[in-house]
């Protein structure tokens, strides 16, 4: 993938990195705060929910839930009791046990009742329905592609209309309960709307149908002998899951009818009365699990509102904010740091942000049910899949650019060498034995000064060939031109125990190459060219020395210098080429004429100087001219 968007970035216009850098924050920055902000409810972007369902699971707890009593018609109550449908006799006789033998202190059937069965039966329900702490179940369809429109029933239990139920869920069908319950105050549904993976997030606490609002069944309960609630929200509402099934007191409704269980375990609770029966398919996928009892889901919002009731509810934090202004700290620690951090130290960078983040929003996810999880993870994948490899990009391409500035100094085979060896940083300044060949025309201003512009800078031009090619054939380094001449080195930026032979084998070279262009010139009429040459060698620091302005691969050091007063010194003398003794010291294939001493500017020592012996000495023919300057 990062080839594929080096290719796209270099085909992209030459916008200024600057540009770049600034689109691809506010990019990144704009897809945290649309997961944020503007994702619509229920809208899994990158895993959120998944991420969430994790936090769930790991802050959940079994700590028991004292104020919910769940009354659960199990496979045992239909093995002692018969089979379901029960006869609504004995759903009568298992309600008004809680109420007066456990002392509940009401009680909701999760059960819909749409049709007649028998009478007697039918006929205490109502009563308890209507006159008692009872609230009976009916079911709102929310499909709009139902192929039919469910309607089986009737609907009750509505509450009056009020300003900001807007958002309150909107209701195609419904199951009710048989006609003689219309009447009944207290009516809550047990309809949900899954998420798009199918799992039970979130349940409408309100819905609308046909211009009337009808409460949850946990609203209901509440509202009827709970203590009601003071404000109830129109969009659906995210269930904690704070406590599992294991939370809650579930008891068999077969003990409850035969009185098996201390009628203090029930007494002032609010009772959930349903079946977690496989042969009944009451069962949901939760964030806990897939496969779990769709009376645990009731009981867990019931929870849910009365730990709002009484205040016992996480406080409400600004998780949308905090959010938006991580990804926004992401973004401008990416925009400071990625282009001076090389590209496996940003990626660990985003991952550290990242992991950051998803401790923080584990510690944010109780506090507020409506923000973004990975809204920071996906600006950072953002990041990493975009900034990271343009900025890699224009590593890249500045590295070739330093490699091509290099390679004018260098020779190939030392910079091909250089890109083998295993130095982290072969520019870094350090001190090496190296040595230094300095060289320039002898007399250029007499030389150019009769001439024209365009042939003084074919001269020069011409000139510097014949000192660079040897130069670079013997694998030195080029330092800088002085004008109509050069600075030269060996043994940096690669050590090399034979840079003082070099240096020789290139001075020779050079001395034979503008013998050769001087004849050339001679043969037109022109004056002979003589080159001056000085090389030393030593120890010196040899690096970049550039500033932020500009970059200079150099040496500097004492044998530099010597080098530079050898150069000048060689006018005073027959030879073209005049060597210091640091390079006879360290030379190992040439010979030597010593010169006798000299007093050098800035030595406080006078220095032996040396020539190649005649039969390396390419000077005689050029100098033959010129008389002898005394030593």
């Amino acid at each position: 993938m990062i080839e594929a968007l080096t290719s796209l970035f270099r085909r992209l216009p030459a916008a200024s990195p600057a540009v770049m850098r600034a689109a691809i924050t506010l990019a990144a920055l704009s897809v945290a705060l649309w997961a944020q902000w503007l994702a619509p409810p229920g809208a899994s972007l990158l895993a959120d929910e998944w991420l969430r369902d994790q936090y769930i699971q790991l802050q959940q707890t079994d700590a028991p839930e004292p104020r919910v009593l769940v009354v659960d018609i199990d496979e045992q109550s239909m093995a002692a009791l018969g089979p379901w449908p029960w006869p609504r006799a004995r759903l009568a006789d298992l309600v008004e046990t809680l109420l007066t033998t456990y002392g509940a202190r009401g009680v909701a059937l999760d059960i819909v009742l749409p049709n007649p069965a028998d009478a007697e039966g039918d006929a205490r329900l109502g009563m308890l329905a209507r006159h008692g702490p009872l609230v009976l179940a009916q079911a709102f369809d929310y499909s709009p592609h139902r192929p039919y429109t469910l309607r089986e029933g009737q609907p009750a239990g509505a509450l009056p209309e009020a300003a900001g139920h807007a958002h309150a869920a909107e209701a195609t069908g419904y199951i009710g309960n048989q006609p003689a319950f219309a009447d009944a105050p207290h009516v809550g549904n047990i309809g949900f709307i899954p998420d798009p993976d199918g799992a039970l997030r979130r349940l409408p606490l309100l819905t609308r149908y046909q211009g009337r609002l009808y409460p949850a069944l946990s609203v209901a309960l509440i509202n009827c002998c709970g203590g009601g609630l003071a404000h109830v929200p129109a969009a659906p509402q995210r269930v904690s899951y704070k406590r599992d099934w294991t939370a809650y007191t579930v008891v068999s409704a077969a003990d409850i009818l035969a009185e098996r269980i201390a009628p203090a375990s029930a007494s002032g609770r609010l009772v959930l009365v349903g079946s977690s029966s496989l042969g009944l398919s009451d069962r949901v996928a939760t964030p806990l699990a897939a496969n779990r009892p769709g009376l645990g889901v009731q009981a867990a919002m019931l929870s849910t509102l009365l730990d709002r009731q009484q205040g016992k509810a996480p406080a409400p934090w600004p998780g949308r904010w905090i959010g938006s202004l991580y990804a926004l700290l992401c973004v401008v620690l990416a925009a400071l740091a990625l282009p001076r951090l090389p590209a496996v130290a940003g990626v660990g960078m985003l991952a550290a942000l990242t992991a950051a983040w998803l401790a923080l929003a584990y510690v944010i996810s109780p506090h507020d049910p409506a923000f973004s999880t990975t809204g920071p993870v996906a600006c950072n994948l953002f990041l990493l899949a975009v900034a990271v490899p343009y900025h890699w990009q224009l590593t890249q391409r500045r590295s070739r650019h330093l490699l091509d500035t290099l390679r004018q100094y260098v020779a190939p085979a030392v910079v091909d060498e250089l890109l083998r060896s295993d130095i982290e940083d072969p520019l870094a300044p350090r001190q090496l034995e190296v040595t230094t060949l300095i060289a320039d025309m002898e007399g250029y201003t007499t030389q150019v000064e009769s001439l024209p512009v365009s042939e003084a800078a074919r001269l020069t031009r011409d000139f510097l060939e014949c000192l660079t090619g040897p130069v670079i054939e013997a694998g030195g380094t080029l330092d800088k031109y002085t004008g109509d001449g050069l600075v030269a080195f060996w043994g940096a930026p690669l050590p090399n125990a034979g840079h003082a032979d070099l240096a020789l084998d290139a001075a020779s070279a050079i001395v034979e190459r503008v013998r050769q262009y001087s004849r050339l010139r001679e043969a037109e009429g022109r004056p002979p060219l003589r080159v001056r040459i000085g090389i030393d060698s030593g120890p010196a620091f040899a690096g970049d020395f550039g500033t932020a302005f500009r970059s200079i691969y150099t040496a500097v050091g004492d044998s530099v210098n010597t080098a530079s007063r050898l150069e000048q010194a060689a006018r005073d003398y027959p030879h073209d080429i005049i060597i210091g003794e640091g390079t006879v010291a360290h030379a190992r294939r040439h010979h030597f004429l010593p010169l006798g001493e000299r007093q050098l500017r800035g030595k406080e020592k006078r220095t032996i100087l040396y020539t190649l012996t005649p039969d390396m000495d390419f000077s005689a023919p050029s100098a033959a001219a010129r008389p002898e300057a005394a030593a």
